[in-house]
């Protein structure tokens, strides 16, 4: 499984990370929504665990999170979206991202079983510390499933090999201090960030929150292995719905387009 979260990453481009929450609008529109991230030319696809408490989150996803969970949602329904995707397509990386509680609540061992024969890649949990890596980590490792780590403007050169013990898949650099999607930070604060976090690491570096254009994923893309984008997705679903799919598709492959060629400036 990360053989094909890693073959995601292009030497010659950065790679979209595209997220969406998982139910939202419902979980029976949740697969038309992964589709078009992948017709849009996502190469990694992050599939929110909606949960009632997401402090990393701003409104947007928030409120993501509200819709998803009053539709009913639950974590077999989130494997169930996981393991359809895979059947569907199998050489897209996808990657559980959310919060502990939904994670662990039946053990570690079995979240890490669920993960494998739905055909997850990677997860992403925001509220374990590195300290506290055991209690989710050990059983995702086990069975191959990367354990992908955030680092932040605040992360000094004593975090972060703490951090990077034991990460895998990539390194997921939080641009601005805060939750998602209410900023964006400066072009220069981001390259001297990742210039700084690749000396550090051979694992590709994407970096994300409050992306919203084109043009912001074409200049990161220029100094980053990989650009994420979620808050405005999630926002074009709550806009439109059950029939957000052709917006998202447009949306993502305005993002591709300008990440594709950013190099070539």
């Amino acid at each position: 499984m990360t053989d094909r979260l890693s073959q995601s990453f292009p030497a010659d481009r950065a790679a979209l990370v595209a997220f969406v929450t998982a139910g939202d609008p419902t979980p029976a529109d949740t697969g038309a929504i992964l589709d078009a991230l992948v017709e849009g030319g996502a190469d990694v696809i992050e599939l929110g665990m909606p949960f009632t408490d997401p402090m990393a989150d701003g409104p947007s996803i928030q409120e993501a999170d509200i819709r998803s969970l009053a539709a009913g949602t639950k974590t077999a329904d989130i494997f169930n979206m996981a393991r359809e995707f895979r059947q569907r397509h199998p050489d897209t990386p996808l990657v559980l991202m959310g919060y502990a509680n939904p994670m662990t609540i039946r053990g570690s061992d079995w979240f890490a079983n669920a993960c494998v024969d739905a055909g997850v890649d990677a997860v992403i949990c925001v509220d374990i510390p590195v300290e506290e890596d055991e209690s989710l980590g050990d059983a995702l490792r086990a069975k191959d499933v990367a354990v992908i780590r955030l680092a932040t403007p605040t992360t000094d050169a004593e975090r972060l090999p703490q951090i990077l013990n034991n990460a895998s898949g990539f390194l997921y650099y939080v641009s601005v201090a805060g939750i998602t999607g209410q900023q964006q930070a400066a072009q220069a604060s981001i390259e001297e960030a990742v210039t700084r976090l690749k000396a550090g690491t051979d694992l590709p570096v994407a970096v994300g929150f409050g992306v919203r254009t084109p043009e912001q994923a074409a200049d990161i893309a220029k100094v980053a292995d990989g650009v994420v984008v979620g808050s405005a997705i999630v926002e074009i679903v709550g806009e439109h719905g059950k029939d957000a799919a052709p917006y998202v598709r447009d949306y993502v492959k305005s993002l591709s387009d300008a990440i594709r060629t950013a190099r070539e400036i």
